[in-house]
């Protein structure tokens, strides 16, 4: 399998990503052309899109360095592989003690992603989101974890930008809803999906949160509608906590 990228314009922007970050002062356009080999006008044309991006700033004309985008998405990919490492051991041990499928999920845009998932066929259900799913926020106990941090323009915004479409006739679909059932959230510290994604199945969900305090994750329990049971919250909340300690949060 080949190394190099099939399109020459990545080939090049990869290039001149790695000599960026190989120099810890900013580079001038000659410079980067003449170590990239390029072209000064192909040169600036790449660089200029990856300052739209933000992967490159711009400090002065003519000069440039690696952009905050780069912290920002390796904090974020820090943060998942973390939490997916301190949340192993103990959503394994949960699904031991309770025999339910528990799901570990992030945020993501609008959706929630399933990262990591402890699961057995004795559960009795089928699994209803691969590792890698997706699904809507406003449809998931995880997703409106998330949602209840939002504040009231970013959650109209984000109704705005989905329109809240169901998946069933359980769905909530408006923003009045939403934003009722997302007092409910706030004050139990926990949030429900109640057969809103798939007809017969429900979901209980807790938060994961940072040495920085901040939410970044969640753990659910599904299970068939008629099986779930309410007190399965409290190992719930047991296990989140024991995985926000492990990363440095302190409650």
């Amino acid at each position: 399998m080949s190394t190099k990228p099939t399109i020459q314009v990545f080939e090049r922007m990869f290039l001149l990503v790695d000599i960026l970050a190989k120099r810890s002062q900013s580079l001038n356009l000659k410079e980067l052309s003449e170590l990239a080999g390029l072209h000064p006008s192909t040169t600036h044309r790449i660089l200029s899109d990856l300052v739209l991006g933000r992967y490159v700033e711009r400090p002065q004309a003519g000069v440039y360095r690696l952009g905050l985008r780069f912290l920002e998405l390796g904090n974020l990919v820090k943060s998942r592989l973390d939490v997916r490492e301190a949340a192993l051991i103990p959503m394994r041990a949960l699904h031991d003690k309770l025999g339910q499928p528990v799901s570990l999920s992030v945020r993501q845009g609008d959706s929630i992603v399933y990262i990591d998932r402890a699961y057995s066929e004795r559960s009795g259900m089928q699994v209803v989101r691969a590792i890698g799913g997706r699904a809507p926020l406003h449809l998931t106990s995880v997703g409106k974890l998330f949602l209840s941090h939002d504040t009231e323009d970013q959650l109209k915004s984000y109704a705005e930008r989905t329109g809240l479409k169901g998946q069933t006739s359980n769905s909530i679909t408006s923003l009045e809803a939403l934003k009722k059932e997302l007092k409910t959230v706030i004050k139990a510290q926990a949030a429900y999906d109640k057969e809103e994604l798939e007809l017969g199945v429900r979901c209980i969900a807790s938060s994961i949160h940072n040495d920085r305090g901040e939410l970044i994750a969640g753990l659910s329990i599904s299970a068939p509608t008629e099986r779930l049971r309410s007190e399965w919250m409290g190992p719930l909340q047991d296990t989140t906590a024991t995985i926000s300690a492990a990363l440095g949060y302190q409650a």
